[in-house]
């Protein structure tokens, strides 16, 4: 891991203490909406078994949601902040959810091993090529007839947290801001043939549906 990665973990690691309650003050009624949206794109409805994989799972929401929609699925929560996925364990009361820490540039995993592979809000966090890399890494361990699910933001309309948007994305380099302002699909559609783009019903979400 680059020292630049080394240096988000360690931010991860301190703010996984305090992120639920970010989450929470953040986005208040919206919390569910957003994440059942993601849930039900994936469209696992009839599987037997279905294999979920969220990358960058943080405190574990999105991948608890799907083990609570989808009892009988084997569910592994990836990132890598050994923090976040502490967090997560403890809200997995099941038990049944597999915590692995690692980088999303790197999967562990076998190819074709998940009908569903997601990422939420996480992605912007990754720049040019580590981006690339982690995306190539999803469209590698996905089904052929399965789904890559990312979940990004959306550009807010109330004029503060507007302009704090506009300031953490410009942060990450000017090409990688436009890319994710304007919400183009040329990084997506460069990798997978076929992306589409929907919204939560919220507004404050846009998801990303990628097929192999």
């Amino acid at each position: 891991m680059t020292q630049p990665r080394s240096g988000r973990r360690r931010y991860y690691d301190i703010f996984s203490h305090f992120y639920d309650a970010f989450i929470r003050l953040h986005s208040r009624q919206n919390k569910d909406d957003t994440r059942d949206f993601l849930v039900d794109a994936a469209g696992l409805e009839g599987k037997i078994m279905p294999r979920i994989l969220d990358i960058c799972c943080g405190t574990g929401s999105v991948i608890l949601a799907f083990k609570e929609r989808y009892p009988g699925s084997v569910c592994i929560g990836y990132d890598f902040s050994s923090g976040m996925l502490r967090k997560a364990r403890e809200k997995d009361v099941s038990g049944q959810i597999l915590f692995i820490e690692g980088d999303a540039v790197a999967l562990n995993s076998d190819e074709s091993s998940f009908d569903v592979v997601t990422c939420s809000h996480a992605l912007y966090e990754l720049k040019g090529e580590a981006r690339e890399k982690a995306l190539r890494e999803m469209k590698r361990v996905v089904r052929p007839d399965g789904y890559v699910l990312l979940m990004e933001h959306e550009i807010p309309r109330q004029p503060v947290t507007k302009f704090l948007f506009y300031v953490r994305m410009f942060s990450m380099g000017s090409k990688d801001s436009r890319e994710f302002v304007k919400g183009g699909l040329e990084p997506f559609n460069k990798i997978f043939s076929r992306v589409t783009l929907s919204h939560s019903r919220s507004g404050k979400s846009k998801l990303i549906r990628c097929q192999q």
